[in-house]
């Protein structure tokens, strides 16, 4: 049997919202070939899952211009697999609750966190350059992108992942 590309999709979310987001990222990644897509929450998620993933997508609500204390603690646990993610690809998403309340900082936190990791970034010039950031509920459009982010990423997960 051929080994699958492993995508994990990690998300916190209070309202809902940044649920729905992940669940898109999610179907996005499941519309590439050989992919395998695994959506958990943050408390439910282990640094072993991070290993054990050929990409990360990581998704907080915005607080105070940063990402939720949930998934920072995520982050911070993953010191135990520090050295050993390098190569693997990352990505990040965020919803706040209006315009200019600190989404992209948010983002960058998370990719900060993924870079400090060896990760690479899976960005994207053409918008949402730092990741998917939605304000309020996801609007159509907002679920597009994140269907879009997904299906980049397991994209060049596989290329990185050649079987």
């Amino acid at each position: 049997m051929e080994r699958l590309v492993k995508v994990l999709v990690v998300y916190d979310s209070k309202t809902g919202n940044t649920e729905k987001l992940a669940l898109a990222v999610a179907k996005g990644a499941e519309q590439v070939s050989d992919v395998a897509v695994t959506v958990k929450k943050v408390e439910q998620t282990s640094p072993d899952d991070l290993l054990a993933a050929d990409a990360v997508v990581m998704g907080s609500p915005t607080y105070f211009g940063q990402m939720s204390a949930k998934l920072k603690a995520l982050i911070d646990q993953s010191i135990k697999v520090h050295k050993k993610l390098g190569g693997k690809v990352g990505a990040a998403f965020t919803s706040s609750g209006g315009t200019a309340s600190g989404a992209e900082t948010t983002l960058l936190s998370i990719v900060q966190a993924m870079l400090i990791h060896g990760m690479i970034i899976s960005g994207n010039a053409a918008g949402n350059h730092y990741g998917v950031a939605v304000s309020g509920a996801p609007k159509p459009q907002d679920i597009e992108n994140c269907e879009e982010m997904g299906k980049k990423v397991a994209t060049l997960a596989k290329k990185l992942n050649p079987r």
